[in-house]
């Protein structure tokens, strides 16, 4: 009898996790590639430093698992500092270095960090949002 109703719980949880797999890889898969493949084709505009007063401005971009959000500090119409406030970044931890790039060059028009393109332009893009608003 418990050897029984062991093989029945067994049985619905193989159920259960075939059915969370399909799932998984049916609709979200997909959809979360779809989200990180719209990053390939993403442009940045040039910033508006000229227009901005000094002070503290924040902004964030996400694409599906990656998202950041930044506080840019401007003064004199430069860029001074940017701090990641949060960063879901996967593997794209090296990615944080761009911002550097940004304060150095003042444009988010540089190149993306090998090996973390993904969480490069999402930051770009936060620091983008920041400014350009």
């Amino acid at each position: 009898m418990r050897r029984s109703i062991l093989i029945k719980v067994l049985v619905a949880i193989g159920i259960a996790v075939a059915v969370l797999l399909i799932i998984m890889f049916v609709f979200v898969v997909p959809k979360l590639e779809a989200e990180l493949k719209e990053l390939d084709t993403l442009e940045f505009a040039p910033l508006n430093l000229a227009d901005l007063d000094d002070g503290f401005y924040e902004g964030s971009f996400g694409a599906g698992i990656v998202s950041a959000t930044v506080r840019v500090a401007v003064s004199g119409h430069e860029i001074k500092s940017i701090e990641i406030v949060k960063h879901n970044h996967g593997r794209g931890k090296p990615a944080e270095e761009i911002t550097l790039s940004v304060i150095e060059n003042q444009s988010v028009e540089v190149d993306v960090v090998s090996g973390a393109t993904y969480s490069s332009k999402v930051i770009l893009k936060a620091i983008e949002n920041a400014l350009n608003r």
